[in-house]
């Protein structure tokens, strides 16, 4: 090969790798630009994902809200219908004392004798006494005599009797409990100790005791 030759071959290949170096440097920044734009890419689903799945949350927490307000609005009426209705049955059981009260106040308006009156109330009054006691335990109570108890009676008044203890003299109005609960206390007069009854139980102790003395010493005696 001539010198000529060689020097247009070591040319042509200059020129070939100044060719390709230039390449190179032309394909690089495609390639990071690629690269960005494939993370753009990405980026921007996971802010449709995102979005998407923060709507579907929204919604969760919409339709949930929704039913909790409307539980909420049955929980508040069934309660108002417990409340309104809570004594139904107690008046329907009522309803036949309060027949019983007409049918015995048209039969007053013609009745010639007051006693088949007074006996058709009295027959009222012990029924529905047994219903209420039987069916829903409420008693009265409150007798003359009874000792008296707080807890259970409302004095109204008192007075100095010959008791050994406080109890009630006269009943006013008769006290009511619920089961073991008291929903009226009784209304009540109370007798109270004077003194009397324990002086009388002392002396009648101490005759006693000097009555079997002396019967002793006559045993004794008769000895």
């Amino acid at each position: 090969m001539s010198k000529e030759e060689k020097k247009e071959s070591a040319a042509q290949n200059k020129e070939n790798t100044g060719s390709e170096m230039q390449t190179e440097n032309q394909e690089t920044p495609k390639t990071e630009l690629q690269l960005a734009q494939e993370k753009i890419a990405s980026l921007e689903k996971q802010v449709e994902d995102l979005k998407k799945s923060n709507a579907d949350l929204n919604d969760q927490v919409l339709r949930r809200a929704a039913d909790f307000d409307n539980y909420r609005k049955r929980s508040i009426q069934e309660k108002q219908e417990v409340f309104d209705f809570a004594n139904t049955n107690l008046l329907k059981d009522l309803l036949d004392s309060l027949d019983n009260f007409d049918r015995t106040i048209d039969a007053a308006a013609t009745a010639t004798d007051p006693k088949t009156i007074a006996e058709g109330i009295r027959i009222i009054n012990k029924s529905m006494v047994s219903m209420l006691e039987n069916k829903y335990n409420l008693a009265a109570y409150g007798e003359v005599g009874d000792a008296f108890n707080p807890d259970l009676h409302e004095a109204i008044g008192s007075s100095q009797d010959p008791v050994a203890e406080p109890v009630l003299k006269a009943v006013y109005l008769k006290g009511y409990k619920l089961k073991d609960r008291v929903i009226r206390h009784a209304k009540v007069m109370v007798s109270m100790p004077d003194g009397t009854v324990t002086e009388n139980k002392e002396n009648n102790s101490g005759e006693a005791a000097a009555e079997d003395g002396t019967a002793k010493t006559s045993l004794d005696e008769s000895k």
